[in-house]
């Protein structure tokens, strides 16, 4: 499988990859600790996300570089992993715009599926042609197979959301180079760029945020997690996209 707009640099040496799988410094101890409630009785995904599911994901995105680098409460960061899907939706994200190339099948709603959930029938038609599986037709595949809804979670972190735009994962690792346009607009790489990417302004550009200094809590709680240590990340204003232009206004046409 060859990711969309992949770059044969990510696997130089001294580069993005890593030389060892994401087992060699993730381990289940620590999975578990991050998504201690995820087999709760309360979950509505008991059972579904496994450690050995997201080591299985994972190598399938090694070799393009993913796992290549190293104030919400603790309660509420245990919670993690306890859907595979998104509850109560009341619509069925279906982009007819891209009815021809990527039809909605019958009465099926593209709301939000997966451990990093994709939305639209465009992102899954996506998702189908780069993950050869037919998720446009059959996105119920997400909700039965962990290890698919972990590779899909991956993918949507790997690929860019529109051509000239850096993924989240180059973001974060620091493979991106923002132009002039993007320091102007007060984005750079690191952690504070992935949430501008994902989520744009629904977090993004806002002034401080619940929505944003929630992901940073849990960024943060992981670095803990990980014994990386919060001191790594720097400093909350760093941390904050709260002043970034957004790379995807919500306004704006579907990519």
């Amino acid at each position: 499988m060859r990711l969309p707009n992949y770059n044969p640099r990510c696997c130089e040496p001294n580069a993005c990859c890593v030389k060892g799988a994401v087992s060699d410094y993730f381990q289940n101890e620590q999975y578990e600790k991050m998504f201690s409630n995820r087999n709760s009785l309360e979950a509505h995904a008991k059972g579904f996300w496994d450690y050995h599911s997201f080591i299985t994901a994972s190598a399938h995105f090694q070799p393009f570089g993913f796992g290549g680098h190293k104030v919400t409460t603790k309660e509420q960061l245990d919670w993690s992993l306890c859907n595979n899907k998104e509850m109560n939706s009341n619509s069925d994200y279906c982009d007819e715009h891209y009815k021809n190339a990527y039809p909605c099948a019958p009465g099926v709603a593209y709301y939000g599926r997966g451990a990093l959930p994709i939305y639209w029938n465009y992102n899954y038609g996506k998702a189908s042609k780069d993950l050869k599986v037919d998720l446009l037709n059959h996105l119920e595949y997400i909700e039965q197979n962990s290890t698919l809804a972990f590779q899909v979670a991956i993918w949507k972190w790997m690929k860019p959301i529109k051509k000239h735009q850096p993924s989240t994962h180059d973001v974060f690792t620091g493979y991106w180079t923002p132009t002039k346009n993007d320091t102007l607009a007060k984005r750079v790489s690191g952690f504070v760029a992935t949430m501008n990417v994902l989520y744009g302004d629904l977090v993004c550009g806002k002034g401080d945020n619940e929505s944003m200094n929630n992901i940073i809590s849990h960024y943060l709680s992981y670095l803990d997690l990980m014994g990386v240590g919060r001191e790594e990340a720097g400093p909350h204003d760093v941390l904050s996209c709260a002043k970034q232009v957004v790379f995807n206004p919500s306004y704006s046409s579907s990519p």
